[in-house]
């Protein structure tokens, strides 16, 4: 029996999963796609094989989504992220099922990393309307001024995915990106794609604007230097490039002065949060004012 088949003998539709770009599916620019299989060599279905053009298309979404979403309200974006999360509660049964299948964990082990992916969503939704007041202040001056430094988004992010961590390490790097009102461009893991594929069908569904998040499928190594050196990428989270590219992509990045959040291979995605990715990608502004105007 083929490893298409069902239990029936019918024989199932293989899918190809497109791209998410600016709120839209698109095939690839390139018309390549490559077979995603699971932890046991199975063919699970066919991914979209992005492109340069589709990373210029990409950051164009995004740099056109930056100015809406950065000017939203703090707590307006909270809603947001926590919609976010009510639709990946809702879909809990086939996120876990993609991840088992993706990562090779056992049906409770999968339960467990999307309730986790879940509750991140949560944990970056309520720190929306708090970044201002943790990162910002208010300067004391000695004169008749008033100086407040203020955090600002950075403006369009590249995000290299966990490559170990299909959908709790993919949120735990975009949840914070965009919480703190970036646009980002997302390079999925590539041998378990299928789970940042799902959030992408949830990010379209969950008031998030096109743009602020676009998700390209396909390989690090091939993507990861046209991010990094993309004028009109802002800042760089290199976390799921392998680490003979993460030089290459610094010395690129460095041509177009991004910032590149510093690290060390992955993380354990499981630890509790911290706000180290919420507080990379903003600058801070200070502002100097009269007193009495």
């Amino acid at each position: 029996m083929s490893d298409r088949s069902t239990s029936s003998g019918r024989l199932a539709v293989a899918k190809t999963y497109k791209l998410y770009v600016g709120g839209k599916f698109p095939r690839s620019e390139s018309g390549r796609s490559y077979p995603v299989r699971d932890a046991k060599g199975g063919f699970l279905a066919n991914a979209a094989q992005a492109s340069r053009k589709d990373v210029r298309d990409a950051v164009s979404a995004a740099r056109k989504a930056f100015g809406g979403w950065s000017g939203a309200t703090a707590y307006n974006r909270g809603q947001v992220l926590f919609r976010v999360a009510e639709v990946m509660e809702g879909r809990r049964e086939q996120f876990a099922a993609e991840v088992r299948a993706a990562e090779g964990l056992s049906q409770k082990a999968a339960e467990s990393a999307v309730d986790a992916a879940v509750d991140r969503v949560v944990w970056y939704a309520g720190w929306t309307d708090k970044i201002a007041s943790v990162l910002g202040a208010a300067n004391p001056v000695a004169g008749p001024y008033f100086s407040f430094s203020v955090p600002e988004p950075t403006g369009v992010v590249g995000v290299l995915a966990p490559q170990s961590s299909s959908l709790l390490g993919l949120v735990s790097v975009v949840a914070p990106v965009i919480a703190a009102g970036n646009t980002c461009v997302v390079v999925a893991a590539s041998e378990r794609p299928l789970p940042a594929i799902t959030l992408a069908e949830v990010l379209a569904t969950s008031d998030v604007p096109g743009g602020v998040v676009n998700l390209l499928t396909g390989h690090a190594e091939e993507l990861g230097p046209w991010l990094a050196s993309h004028a009109d990428v802002n800042a760089l989270d290199p976390v799921g490039a392998p680490g003979e590219l993460r030089a290459e992509l610094e010395r690129a990045a460095a041509e177009t002065v991004k910032r590149v959040l510093p690290v060390r291979g992955e993380p354990d995605w499981n630890r509790q949060p911290d706000i180290q990715r919420l507080r990379a990608f903003t600058e801070v502004k200070t502002v100097w004012h009269p007193v009495g105007t």
